[in-house]
């Protein structure tokens, strides 16, 4: 619906090349670089740095010897001046629009939540939407596209459309937004009481990332009643397992590889014999998830976290998931995280012992119902059995903790899940190939 500008690359009077990175923008999912889709001189910056701007506005001028025709904008441009970066709701064209009949066969075509929300508020079913021409990315349709469909359908120029039922809730239902999007919750938050700085403190305002962090963390405690169990796993295979291949790996792979490709896939595991903990909760109804994502907690530069998603990962092997974990770690670290790489998240793992923490009591990612958290793994001495009796010997142990939604998710539940992650950590075959 809206972005905000982070960061203009470019300056009044800058030469702009074809697919050149113009400005940094921070939507309520992801920061992401905006590249130009002209090439000319940067002739006007409509918007500042921290500027709200809707979708579809007018926010920069490029100038363009080539172009036949100027882009209208809201503030005079120059004769000369082209499109512009983004462009803005074109006026509709007066023709009729043909749709096909519908098959009643389900589409491959990708539509956005919010446009499929559209077409549910406005009666349009899945057919008709089959039918719009869309200007996005691979022809999908944008929010521009659906308006701009509907002006011309009150105008009169769009067919009717011989079709099936409208679409409903229960598509959108099923694809809930994950990260950094807000959870709306039926019961509202009382606001904080007023906090009266005095002596000698420093005043530091909320970036958009924390304010969004901060809304989801707040209503997510008031949508799910938190549980948290505990459990401590043995290690020591894994650790002495990856310090024995690290270095064979990366020099056959070219990837560095970590723990937490591992941990997915114990996780993925796991999930498949516990479906309810692969779950989100619409009022009443559960929603048992078929496919595994696994999101995984990564800092941003910044110091705020997100959760880009492996998807599918109980169909990639090791090799597969090292690569995409660190695909997704570096494009975290360095904001180049794509919309999609964020979504469709069903449950979450994050790291607390990346940053020393023995354990911790993570909070539910929103709409998902449990969230699993690894802690530092430290030598300890142990009590083992051994066939000769108890020995105490030093071993790699790590805590573990899941916090789950009670609603869905109760205490035996929750105990045999975590329980089944740690016997599948410590069966780990210190020989195994990859």
């Amino acid at each position: 619906m809206e972005a905000t500008i982070l960061k203009w690359r470019k300056k009044v009077g800058d030469t702009v090349a074809m697919d050149e990175m113009v400005l940094e923008i921070a939507t309520d999912k992801v920061d992401s670089e905006v590249p130009s889709i002209f090439a000319g001189t940067l002739v006007e910056l409509l918007y500042n740095e921290n500027d709200v701007v809707p979708v579809g506005k007018v926010i920069a001028i490029i100038e363009d010897s080539q172009a036949a025709t100027t882009t209208p904008v809201a503030k005079a441009a120059p004769a000369a001046a082209a499109p512009t970066i983004v462009p803005t709701i074109a006026a509709p064209v007066i023709n009729t629009v043909t749709p096909t009949v519908s098959t009643g066969i389900a589409s491959n075509r990708f539509y956005s939540p919010l446009v499929l929300n559209i077409a549910r508020e406005e009666g349009i079913s899945m057919s008709e939407l089959e039918t719009m021409a869309g200007t996005g990315k691979d022809g999908r349709v944008s929010k521009v596209d659906i308006l701009n469909y509907l002006e011309l359908r009150k105008l009169g120029h769009v067919a009717p459309v011989i079709a099936a039922a409208p679409i409903t809730a229960a598509p959108i239902a099923a694809a809930p937004p994950q990260a950094a999007s807000l959870v709306k919750s039926e019961t509202p938050i009382a606001p904080a009481a007023k906090v009266v700085a005095s002596g000698n403190v420093e005043l530091v305002e909320m970036d958009r990332m924390r304010k969004m962090i901060a809304e989801h963390m707040v209503r997510s405690k008031s949508t799910s009643p938190h549980v948290t169990s505990f459990a401590e796993a043995d290690v020591t295979n894994l650790v002495n397992w990856r310090e024995k291949i690290k270095k064979s790996f990366e020099k056959r792979e070219g990837e560095k590889i970590t723990f937490t490709p591992v941990f997915v896939e114990v996780v993925a595991k796991a999930l498949k014999e516990f479906p309810w903990v692969n779950a989100s909760l619409d009022g009443t109804t559960i929603i048992l998830k078929k496919d595994i994502n696994v999101g995984m907690a990564t800092a941003t530069p910044s110091g705020n976290l997100i959760v880009p998603v492996i998807k599918n990962a109980d169909q990639r092997n090791l090799i597969g998931l090292t690569k995409e974990v660190n695909r997704l770690a570096h494009a975290g670290r360095n904001s180049q995280l794509k919309p999609e790489d964020i979504q469709d998240g069903t449950f979450t793992l994050t790291n607390v012992g990346s940053f020393g923490s023995m354990m911790g009591t993570p909070i539910i990612n929103q709409p998902q119902v449990a969230i699993l958290a690894i802690g530092a793994i430290k030598k300890k001495p142990v009590v083992i059995e051994t066939e000769m009796g108890d020995v105490i010997a030093i071993r790699q142990m790590m805590i573990i903790s899941m916090s789950y939604d009670h609603r869905i998710v109760d205490g035996a539940l929750g105990g045999k899940f975590i329980s089944r992650v740690v016997q599948l950590l410590e069966a780990f075959d210190p020989n195994r190939e990859i």
